[in-house]
């Protein structure tokens, strides 16, 4: 039997968007409403078991309906462009879902999923129509069954006639006589004005159409007569316009609408680009598509054991074109080390640990740690880490692929091994997951199982070396990699191995008063509540904010009330218990995840935290700090800050210096730009957000005030940021039309930025990609696309990449020339950490004054600007005191 499913794209997206939280994914794609979308429609699928399914769109602003009604849905705001965006990546997913989508100009998908009902009704085929509009429900039939999505998306109501009768007690068409009546006025239909769902429900009760009330004007009374003879016609349009228009020429197209299933291969690929981790796991995809038959190129594998010729070993090793080092698992301080692969000639020698561990196993230690001989391979920054922490060295970083194929194209989310070797024609390599299965699952096969896909990957690596470095020549970015990635690596590696001492007590201290206030907040909170309750629990706050002390609903979810920090935010004029309970959310959060949290992290063996830097994550050249996360440490709360006290030297009597860049990002954009009134901001030492206050308000550095300030601020970072009027109004709780006024005005005091943003996604249009000063590149091919979304949000990236990236290559080159003047100058002083714009280092007394005068001075220099680059540099006994 078919059963056909009809998705209302646009509706679907647009509640997905407002439901979800901000997400994007690391090439900056806000990426929330297709998530949203899509864990909804994988549940439906699951639910329904669809034979055809379709997603129905709208085809444009302007449709029939306009013809005798202008202002039809005239009342809706522009669509933000963090959602607009995301349109045509939902539709570029919907074809790895193997998903029929459509749109036809001139209907909206409300029409088209009309007429595909009446067809269902014709054909007696039983069929689901999932939207968030309830105008749909007119639709409802004894085969057609509605689905509307509550304020989320992940749960719906069904509803057919029999419960919209009991819902409503009106029959399905009956909806199109509701919507006359009462209006909508999220599509601006008028309706009868102050004519609510309640009246309207009474009066259909008794006359059943808006044609029977008119009719029965005579039986109304007092005011309600009045309104309703004085819109009479109001009411016999709006109905009109609700009604959905089930003639739309689809011809035959519901053969297309069939659906067997996705392709696992097609939907992986798509999810990692979006970096849908969790999808690809839920589903358990494919860590990336394999060709049949992946085998290793046609190497002689020689398992390295007791008796191998020591001496011809050693030869190889000399001559070695590629090593692959196996370390499974995310975390390179706890990975579990597997063995090594070394192309020579025609040959390919695998060592497993065991045999590296072992006397046999000498020559390839010896060759491992050797810096002069070069070692070119995969992801050699992480094979660093797991040698260290197996006791072993490793030296002599000649190419990592990795690395290059980051540079070459830092949007792409999938670059392992086998993926890249498909991209460039070679020879197949299984994926880790085809040889080891994932999570549960993992299991180490037998050795000669192993030494096959390692020779694989050693010969894949061997193969891409030349490939890319050619590629890299070609694109100017040589000099980058040799200069400033590949030795940032080794520096990166040295900081990890090294760590961080973190003192045990004073974080324990510090999580025992967070429950101290925690409890007081609590008597706080359930004295104000009347009543005492489980404050984590969404459901219970629901109830306790909104029905028993009657706060105004601002969002419901799936399972109630929502109760979010946006929601809470909006609350908080309204009653004293919500400030304290964002309070409460806040320090449960940094005793959980952060007191808690990095207690765990602490080694026993060093006493002290190792955090793993990223350098192939961010398409914007940052870095990504990991296991721990150092990067995210909430420093707006007191609280928060205070974690930085148990970050302490490693020596006694050394202490702690930080050194952080101020307003790089805007000192770049300065020098970018050339606009005048931002260098002279900067050349004159000036208070940008004061400055830029003044311009954009016209009025004098005494006339600025806090607020102006505050707002001034918000815009300056913004602009880096390619933030949207939509956007902007989020941060400062303003209108999107004050927002974007602000902008404009942004815009006009500093014309020269307005001419950069212009000229940069010109030049961009013409190039295909933007570059910082430094020539990383980021590639944009959606910067030409017909699509609006897509191309306005290459624009935006075009505009804030070469600020980002710059502001990300000065501190990187910060970093290498930092760690070569601290061993030219053999000084005891270590770089620990970078987080943002800050170094941190630990310094001997003896050292202080001269690291307070040098690391400034490599920081300023790193790269020469139009106006002066500004270090802060303080110190003290723990990481809280450089603040």
């Amino acid at each position: 039997m078919d059963k056909w499913m009809l998705i209302d794209g646009n509706s679907i997206i647009y509640r997905a968007f407002f439901a979800m939280p901000p997400l994007t994914n690391s090439a900056g794609l806000h990426t929330n409403a297709v998530f949203g979308f899509t864990t909804m429609l994988l549940k439906l699928l699951e639910e329904e078991k669809p034979t055809h399914v379709l997603v129905a769109f709208d085809a444009g602003k302007v449709t029939f309906r306009h013809e005798g009604y202008t202002e039809y849905k005239g009342g809706r705001q522009k669509t933000p462009p963090e959602l607009s965006e995301q349109f045509p990546v939902l539709k570029e997913l919907l074809q790895s879902f193997s998903i029929a989508q459509f749109e036809l100009a001139g209907y909206e998908a409300d029409d088209i999923i009309g007429t595909l009902t009446r067809m269902a009704d014709e054909q007696g085929v039983e069929t689901i129509v999932v939207s968030g509009d309830k105008d749909m429900l007119q639709l409802a039939s004894d085969q057609v069954t509605i689905a509307l999505t509550r304020k989320g998306v992940s749960e719906v109501d069904r509803y057919n006639p029999a419960e919209i009768q009991e819902r409503y007690g009106l029959k399905p068409l009956q909806i199109i006589d509701l919507k006359g009546l009462m209006g909508d006025a999220s599509d601006n239909i008028p309706g009868i004005p102050g004519v609510g769902e309640k009246t309207a429900l009474k009066l259909l009760h008794e006359y059943e159409t808006v044609e029977g009330v008119l009719a029965h004007t005579e039986d109304l009374k007092g005011k309600m007569k009045e309104k309703v003879e004085a819109h009479k016609e109001d009411a016999i349009m709006s109905k009109k316009l609700a009604t959905i228009y089930r003639e739309v020429p689809l011809e035959n197209q519901t053969d297309e609408l069939s659906y067997s299933g996705y392709d696992k291969s097609s939907l992986a690929q798509s999810f990692r680009k979006l970096e849908f981790k969790s999808l690809i796991e839920r589903l358990d995809l494919p860590e990336a598509a394999e060709a049949e038959g992946a085998a290793a190129a046609s190497y002689e594998i020689i398992m390295v054991d007791a008796d191998t010729d020591r001496s011809q070993l050693k030869v190889a090793l000399a001559q070695a074109e590629s090593v692959y080092i196996e370390a499974y698992g995310e975390n390179p301080h706890h990975s579990q080390l597997l063995g090594l692969a070394v192309t020579s000639g025609e040959h390919v020698y695998v060592v497993n640990y065991d045999v590296l561990t072992s006397e046999a196993g000498k020559p390839v230690r010896e060759w491992l740690a050797d810096d002069k001989a070069p070692k070119r391979g995969y992801d050699l920054h992480k094979a660093e880490l797991a040698l260290s922490w197996h006791g072993l060295a490793f030296c002599g970083t000649a190419f990592d692929v990795l690395l290059a194929a980051y540079l070459l194209d830092p949007t792409e989310a999938n670059q392992t091994l086998n993926s890249l070797a498909a991209r460039y024609g070679i020879p197949a390599v299984s994926s880790d997951e085809a040889v080891y299965g994932r999570g549960a699952k993992f299991k180490v096969p037998d050795a000669e199982a192993v030494a096959r896909h390692l020779a694989a990957k050693a010969g894949a690596v061997r193969q891409l070396v030349p490939l890319q470095e050619s590629d890299l020549a070609n694109s100017g970015m040589d000099k980058l990699y040799y200069e400033l990635e590949q030795p940032l690596s080794f520096v990166l590696a040295g900081m990890e191995k090294l760590g961080i001492s973190v003192n045990a007590e004073t974080l324990e201290e510090l999580g025992r008063e967070l429950e101290h206030k925690l409890v007081g907040y609590m008597t706080d909170i359930y004295r104000l509540a009347g009543m005492e309750f489980n404050i984590n629990s969404p459901k219970q706050l629901g109830e306790v904010l909104f029905e028993r002390l009657s706060l105004p609903v601002i969002k419901k979810t799936k399972t109630g009330y929502s109760t979010d920090a946006e929601v809470l935010e909006k609350l908080e004029p309204y009653h004293e218990i919500v400030r304290l309970i964002l309070h409460y959310r806040q320090l449960s959060k940094l005793q959980s995840t952060y007191v808690e949290g990095l207690l765990k992290e602490i080694r026993r063996d060093t006493g002290k935290v190792h955090t793993y830097y990223r350098q192939t994550i961010a398409a914007t050249g940052r870095l990504s700090s990991q296991f721990p996360n150092l990067q995210n440490i909430p420093i707006r709360l007191e609280e928060g800050r205070r974690i930085r006290k148990a970050f302490v030297p490693s020596e006694p009597d050394w202490l702690i210096l930080g050194a952080d860049y101020s307003q790089i990002e805007l000192r770049v954009l300065a020098h970018i730009s050339g606009d005048e009134n931002l260098k002279e901001a900067f050349i004159h030492d000036m208070d940008i957000h004061t400055k830029t206050a003044m311009d954009v308000f016209g009025v004098s550095a005494d006339e600025v005030d806090s607020n102006m300030r505050r707002q001034a601020k918000a815009v300056n970072f913004g602009i880096v940021y390619g933030i949207s009027d939509f956007g902007l109004s989020n941060n400062l709780n303003i209108t999107r039309k004050d927002a974007s006024r602000f902008i404009e005005q942004y815009f006009e005091a500093f014309k020269g930025v307005r001419a950069y943003m212009d000229n940069i996604v010109m030049q961009a249009r013409q190039d295909g990609y933007v570059t910082t000063l430094l020539e990383r590149r980021r590639y944009l091919p959606e910067i030409k696309a017909s699509n609006f979304n897509l191309r306005s949000f290459a624009e935006r990236t075009a505009m804030n990449t070469p600020i980002q990236g710059t502001a990300a290559d000065i501190i990187k080159l910060a970093m290498v020339r930092m760690d070569e003047e601290l061993r030219k100058r053999n000084l005891r002083s270590r770089m620990l950490l970078q987080v943002h714009d800050e170094l941190v280092f630990e310094v001997p007394p003896d050292e202080l004054d001269k690291m307070k005068t040098l690391v400034p001075q490599i920081m300023e220099g790193a790269l020469t600007l139009d106006v002066p680059l500004k270090v802060d540099v303080n110190y003290g006994v723990n990481w809280y005191e450089t603040k």
